[in-house]
């Protein structure tokens, strides 16, 4: 492998980090590995389950229910244990607390609620025929969204090499959080997949800037790369931080959907981190200095 000194003269509001350390392979081994046993989840829960994700309400049909009592949750789930619940607590007025019922049954559902003597404040039911027709739909908008990505990067790098580092990264960038829903209990829902597809933006948005800098811009490589990383880190790290206040504000006020929107995004853009610096940037090295344009 050819070793190129790093750069000496930048600035030291940013901790360069000493790439000439590591390999190619090294460095792209790491995120080639969390991939792997990303996909290795994904897999062990097709076969387990029938899809590779947990699926919620919207994809697998089913019955959400809110309701007002002052019973505690774990009286709630006690008693409706017959349709399987899952309850989550949304907000308190006056003494009452108010709770969203999510059921994948669709027969007497709002009798069986009704019967223990809760108060129905709304209900809404998906048929299972409809959830599937949205799995189709939705897999066909990540589906398109994805290779219309891959088709862009081609387009705007005219080379394979930058072109499928972008594609790999944004590839795992999506796998990673779905095996961690997964692990973390998070169906599949509108709100999730609304996540995924900003992670894609999030996902390229990053890796062209780092491929910009690297290949169409003046400068050695660890500068080019040190100055995209100025600005691409503190872009990640800030909507990091800012999900993570996201997700911890709306899970303390009991806010529904947003814990777990704010939770995938946190997931992805620190995969992001690790898929834009180490293996994006590994291949964008062995291109530069040993591949191709050798």
């Amino acid at each position: 492998m050819v070793r190129m000194s790093a750069m000496t003269d930048l600035p030291d509001r940013f901790p360069d980090i000493d790439y000439t350390r590591y390999t190619n392979r090294q460095l792209a081994a790491v995120p080639l590995a969390v991939l792997a046993v990303a996909l290795a989840i994904l897999a062990a829960w097709y076969v387990m389950n029938g899809t590779p994700v947990a699926l919620g309400i919207e994809f697998t049909g089913g019955a959400e229910v809110q309701i007002q009592t002052s019973a505690p949750q774990s009286e709630v789930e006690q008693s409706l244990s017959g349709l399987n619940p899952t309850v989550q607590p949304v907000q308190v007025s006056q003494g009452t607390q108010e709770y969203i019922i999510t059921t994948q049954q669709t027969e007497g559902v709002q009798q069986a609620i009704e019967g223990e003597g809760y108060e129905i404040a709304s209900f809404s039911e998906t048929s299972p025929s409809f959830g599937s027709d949205s799995v189709r739909l939705t897999l066909l908008g990540l589906g398109v969204a994805f290779v219309g990505m891959s088709l862009l990067i081609f387009l705007l790098f005219r080379s394979f090499v930058p072109s499928i580092a972008i594609v790999i990264s944004a590839f795992s960038d999506l796998v990673i959080p779905l095996a961690l829903m997964n692990l973390l209990g998070i169906n599949l829902s509108l709100g999730t997949v609304a996540a995924l597809l900003m992670l894609i933006g999030y996902s390229v948005d990053s890796d062209v800037l780092l491929n910009n800098h690297i290949l169409r811009r003046r400068g050695e490589f660890y500068e080019s790369a040190y100055r995209a990383m100025r600005t691409g880190v503190t872009m990640t790290l800030t909507s990091i931080a800012a999900m993570a206040v996201m997700s911890a504000a709306a899970f303390l006020l009991a806010i529904p959907l947003l814990p777990q929107i704010g939770l995938v995004l946190v997931m992805g853009l620190s995969a992001d981190l690790m898929n834009t610096y180490m293996l994006n940037l590994s291949l964008l090295r062995w291109y530069k200095y040993e591949g191709v344009t050798r």
